[in-house]
Protein backbone atom coordinates (compact mmCIF):
# COMPACT_ATOMS: atom_id res chain seq x y z
CA UNK A 1 0.00 0.00 0.00
CA UNK A 2 1.02 3.45 -0.91
CA UNK A 3 -1.42 5.59 0.95
CA UNK A 4 1.12 7.65 3.23
CA UNK A 5 3.70 9.57 1.43
CA UNK A 6 7.18 8.45 1.63
CA UNK A 7 8.76 11.67 1.76
CA UNK A 8 6.24 13.66 4.17
CA UNK A 9 6.58 10.15 6.55
CA UNK A 10 10.39 10.57 6.75
CA UNK A 11 10.46 14.42 7.83
CA UNK A 12 14.44 13.99 9.00
CA UNK A 13 12.75 11.80 11.93
CA UNK A 14 14.04 8.62 12.97
CA UNK A 15 12.19 5.73 13.86
CA UNK A 16 10.18 6.09 17.20
CA UNK A 17 11.11 10.03 17.37
CA UNK A 18 7.51 12.21 18.34
CA UNK A 19 5.85 13.04 15.03
CA UNK A 20 3.48 15.06 16.50
CA UNK A 21 3.77 16.65 19.96
CA UNK A 22 1.45 19.07 21.84
CA UNK A 23 3.02 20.94 24.58
CA UNK A 24 0.87 22.97 27.13
CA UNK A 25 -2.37 23.34 24.98
CA UNK A 26 -5.56 24.82 26.17
CA UNK A 27 -8.47 25.76 24.00
CA UNK A 28 -11.76 27.57 25.25
CA UNK A 29 -14.86 27.41 24.23
CA UNK A 30 -16.20 31.05 25.61
CA UNK A 31 -15.87 31.14 29.23
CA UNK A 32 -15.54 27.43 29.12
CA UNK A 33 -11.70 25.61 29.48
CA UNK A 34 -11.73 22.43 27.00
CA UNK A 35 -8.13 21.72 27.32
CA UNK A 36 -6.49 22.50 30.31
CA UNK A 37 -2.86 22.46 29.45
CA UNK A 38 -2.35 19.40 27.90
CA UNK A 39 1.06 17.95 26.32
CA UNK A 40 0.74 14.54 24.23
CA UNK A 41 3.13 13.35 21.75
CA UNK A 42 2.95 10.84 18.63
CA UNK A 43 6.03 8.46 17.61
CA UNK A 44 6.35 8.30 13.76
CA UNK A 45 5.00 4.66 13.29
CA UNK A 46 2.58 4.50 16.59
CA UNK A 47 -0.98 3.87 16.81
CA UNK A 48 -2.33 6.32 19.86
CA UNK A 49 -5.76 6.37 21.19
CA UNK A 50 -7.32 9.24 23.51
CA UNK A 51 -10.16 7.92 25.43
CA UNK A 52 -12.31 9.00 28.02
CA UNK A 53 -16.02 9.97 28.83
CA UNK A 54 -17.87 12.18 26.77
CA UNK A 55 -16.97 16.14 26.99
CA UNK A 56 -13.24 14.70 28.53
CA UNK A 57 -11.95 17.05 25.36
CA UNK A 58 -11.17 14.20 23.19
CA UNK A 59 -12.70 15.59 19.67
CA UNK A 60 -11.33 19.19 20.83
CA UNK A 61 -7.54 17.94 20.59
CA UNK A 62 -8.07 16.51 17.13
CA UNK A 63 -9.57 19.61 16.18
CA UNK A 64 -6.94 21.88 17.96
CA UNK A 65 -4.19 20.06 16.20
CA UNK A 66 -6.02 20.05 12.76
CA UNK A 67 -6.56 23.83 13.68
CA UNK A 68 -9.99 23.69 13.63
CA UNK A 69 -10.13 25.69 16.74
CA UNK A 70 -7.43 28.28 18.18
CA UNK A 71 -5.00 27.38 20.79
CA UNK A 72 -5.48 29.81 23.80
CA UNK A 73 -2.01 28.55 24.51
CA UNK A 74 0.47 26.33 24.27
CA UNK A 75 2.41 24.50 21.13
CA UNK A 76 1.71 22.39 18.36
CA UNK A 77 4.66 20.73 16.89
CA UNK A 78 4.39 18.48 13.59
CA UNK A 79 8.05 17.09 12.47
CA UNK A 80 10.57 19.57 13.31
CA UNK A 81 7.82 22.48 12.79
CA UNK A 82 5.77 24.56 15.02
CA UNK A 83 2.97 24.56 13.70
CA UNK A 84 0.56 26.26 16.39
CA UNK A 85 -0.16 29.12 13.66
CA UNK A 86 -1.15 27.22 10.57
CA UNK A 87 -4.36 27.06 8.82
CA UNK A 88 -6.40 23.84 8.31
CA UNK A 89 -5.58 23.94 4.57
CA UNK A 90 -1.81 24.26 5.40
CA UNK A 91 -2.42 21.62 8.26
CA UNK A 92 -3.55 19.25 5.20
CA UNK A 93 -0.35 20.40 3.29
CA UNK A 94 1.91 19.47 5.54
CA UNK A 95 0.82 16.02 5.68
CA UNK A 96 -2.11 15.71 8.54
CA UNK A 97 -5.86 14.39 7.21
CA UNK A 98 -8.79 14.00 9.66
CA UNK A 99 -11.24 11.57 9.65
CA UNK A 100 -14.52 13.50 12.09
CA UNK A 101 -16.95 12.27 13.76
CA UNK A 102 -20.20 11.97 11.88
CA UNK A 103 -18.10 10.95 8.90
CA UNK A 104 -19.04 14.33 6.89
CA UNK A 105 -19.10 12.47 3.16
CA UNK A 106 -20.93 14.27 0.05
CA UNK A 107 -24.16 12.22 -0.09
CA UNK A 108 -25.05 13.32 -3.68
CA UNK A 109 -21.88 12.76 -4.92
CA UNK A 110 -20.34 8.75 -6.18
CA UNK A 111 -17.83 7.25 -3.86
CA UNK A 112 -15.24 8.05 -6.12
CA UNK A 113 -15.97 11.77 -6.81
CA UNK A 114 -16.06 11.90 -2.73
CA UNK A 115 -12.32 10.06 -2.79
CA UNK A 116 -11.08 12.61 -5.35
CA UNK A 117 -12.32 15.38 -3.18
CA UNK A 118 -9.88 14.30 -0.71
CA UNK A 119 -6.95 14.60 -3.42
CA UNK A 120 -7.47 18.63 -3.86
CA UNK A 121 -4.60 19.53 -3.12
CA UNK A 122 -2.73 17.00 -4.85
CA UNK A 123 -1.73 17.42 -8.81
CA UNK A 124 -0.26 14.43 -9.56
CA UNK A 125 -3.07 12.34 -11.43
CA UNK A 126 -0.68 9.19 -11.27
CA UNK A 127 -0.29 9.22 -7.33
CA UNK A 128 -3.95 9.63 -7.45
CA UNK A 129 -4.74 6.83 -9.52
CA UNK A 130 -2.48 4.53 -7.88
CA UNK A 131 -4.24 5.54 -3.83
CA UNK A 132 -7.57 4.95 -5.60
CA UNK A 133 -6.00 1.69 -6.37
CA UNK A 134 -4.91 1.18 -2.74
CA UNK A 135 -8.19 2.02 -1.03
CA UNK A 136 -10.04 -0.35 -3.23
CA UNK A 137 -7.39 -2.99 -2.16
CA UNK A 138 -7.88 -1.55 1.33
CA UNK A 139 -11.97 -1.44 1.36
CA UNK A 140 -12.89 -3.73 -1.83
CA UNK A 141 -16.80 -2.82 -0.36
CA UNK A 142 -15.96 0.53 -1.81
CA UNK A 143 -14.66 -0.70 -5.39
CA UNK A 144 -17.95 -2.64 -5.88
CA UNK A 145 -20.01 0.63 -5.51
CA UNK A 146 -17.78 3.04 -7.09
CA UNK A 147 -20.46 4.72 -9.20
CA UNK A 148 -23.18 4.58 -6.24
CA UNK A 149 -24.13 8.04 -4.45
CA UNK A 150 -22.22 8.31 -0.52
CA UNK A 151 -25.62 8.62 0.79
CA UNK A 152 -26.83 5.22 -0.21
CA UNK A 153 -24.07 3.74 1.17
CA UNK A 154 -24.41 2.04 5.10
CA UNK A 155 -22.50 3.47 7.96
CA UNK A 156 -20.13 1.04 8.04
CA UNK A 157 -19.37 1.39 4.31
CA UNK A 158 -19.62 5.57 4.78
CA UNK A 159 -17.15 5.33 7.38
CA UNK A 160 -14.77 3.62 5.21
CA UNK A 161 -15.37 6.16 2.50
CA UNK A 162 -14.54 9.05 4.84
CA UNK A 163 -11.04 7.05 6.13
CA UNK A 164 -10.56 6.22 2.23
CA UNK A 165 -10.97 10.30 1.39
CA UNK A 166 -9.06 10.97 4.45
CA UNK A 167 -5.87 8.78 2.59
CA UNK A 168 -6.00 10.38 -0.70
CA UNK A 169 -4.04 13.27 0.85
CA UNK A 170 -1.15 10.46 1.75
CA UNK A 171 -0.92 11.94 4.86
CA UNK A 172 1.59 11.40 7.27
CA UNK A 173 -0.32 11.49 10.47
CA UNK A 174 -4.08 9.91 10.31
CA UNK A 175 -6.27 11.37 12.79
CA UNK A 176 -9.63 9.09 13.56
CA UNK A 177 -12.50 10.29 15.54
CA UNK A 178 -14.77 7.72 16.70
CA UNK A 179 -14.86 5.25 13.85
CA UNK A 180 -17.04 2.73 15.36
CA UNK A 181 -19.42 5.30 16.18
CA UNK A 182 -22.97 4.07 15.03
CA UNK A 183 -21.48 0.57 13.08
CA UNK A 184 -22.31 -2.57 12.99
CA UNK A 185 -20.33 -4.74 14.78
CA UNK A 186 -19.64 -7.04 12.12
CA UNK A 187 -18.36 -4.34 9.75
CA UNK A 188 -16.74 -2.41 13.16
CA UNK A 189 -13.74 -5.85 12.67
CA UNK A 190 -13.66 -4.52 9.64
CA UNK A 191 -12.72 -0.92 9.84
CA UNK A 192 -9.88 -1.39 12.93
CA UNK A 193 -8.31 -4.66 10.23
CA UNK A 194 -7.71 -1.49 8.21
CA UNK A 195 -6.35 0.62 10.72
CA UNK A 196 -3.79 -1.69 11.46
CA UNK A 197 -3.14 -2.07 7.49
CA UNK A 198 -2.58 1.64 7.00
CA UNK A 199 -0.60 1.30 10.25
CA UNK A 200 1.72 -0.99 8.98
CA UNK A 201 2.10 0.90 5.79
CA UNK A 202 3.88 3.65 7.61
CA UNK A 203 0.95 6.18 8.30
CA UNK A 204 0.80 6.99 12.39
CA UNK A 205 -2.29 7.16 13.66
CA UNK A 206 -4.18 9.26 16.64
CA UNK A 207 -7.44 7.68 17.30
CA UNK A 208 -10.08 9.02 19.21
CA UNK A 209 -12.78 5.69 20.23
CA UNK A 210 -15.44 5.40 22.37
CA UNK A 211 -15.62 1.25 22.01
CA UNK A 212 -12.16 1.18 24.32
CA UNK A 213 -11.49 -2.32 24.52
CA UNK A 214 -10.67 -2.16 20.57
CA UNK A 215 -9.05 1.12 21.56
CA UNK A 216 -6.60 -0.47 23.49
CA UNK A 217 -6.59 -3.72 21.58
CA UNK A 218 -5.16 -1.63 18.68
CA UNK A 219 -2.75 1.14 19.99
CA UNK A 220 0.69 0.95 21.53
CA UNK A 221 -0.03 4.00 23.73
CA UNK A 222 -3.37 5.53 25.09
CA UNK A 223 -3.60 9.26 27.02
CA UNK A 224 -7.33 9.30 29.25
CA UNK A 225 -8.67 12.55 29.41
CA UNK A 226 -10.84 13.74 31.95
CA UNK A 227 -12.12 17.50 32.23
CA UNK A 228 -9.50 18.69 29.67
CA UNK A 229 -7.25 16.92 31.67
CA UNK A 230 -4.69 13.83 30.83
CA UNK A 231 -5.68 11.84 33.89
CA UNK A 232 -3.14 8.53 32.61
CA UNK A 233 -0.97 7.47 30.23
CA UNK A 234 0.76 4.55 29.06
CA UNK A 235 1.35 1.42 26.86
CA UNK A 236 -1.80 0.24 25.86
CA UNK A 237 -1.55 -2.92 27.21
CA UNK A 238 -1.06 -1.57 30.69
CA UNK A 239 -4.05 0.36 30.70
CA UNK A 240 -6.44 -2.26 30.11
CA UNK A 241 -4.86 -3.79 32.99
CA UNK A 242 -5.48 -0.90 34.71
CA UNK A 243 -8.52 -1.65 37.60
CA UNK A 244 -9.31 1.96 37.07
CA UNK A 245 -9.72 2.02 33.45
CA UNK A 246 -11.57 -1.55 33.49
CA UNK A 247 -14.37 -0.09 36.17
CA UNK A 248 -14.60 3.29 34.28
CA UNK A 249 -14.31 2.06 30.50
CA UNK A 250 -14.41 -1.69 30.20
CA UNK A 251 -16.43 -2.90 32.58
CA UNK A 252 -14.29 -4.40 34.33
Amino acid sequence: MRVGHPTRRAFELAEGEALLELQGVRVKYGGIEALRGISIYVRRGEIVSLIGANGAGKTTTLKSIMRLVPLAAGTLRFGKRDVSQLTTEEMVEAGVSLVPEGRAIFPSLTVRENLELGAYLHRDKRAMKETLSDIAELFPRLAERWRQEGGTLSGGEQQMLAIGRALMARPALLLLDEPSLGIAPKLVSQIFRAVRRIASAGVTILLVEQNTHMALATSHRAYVLRGGEIALEGPAIRLAANPEIQAAYLGG
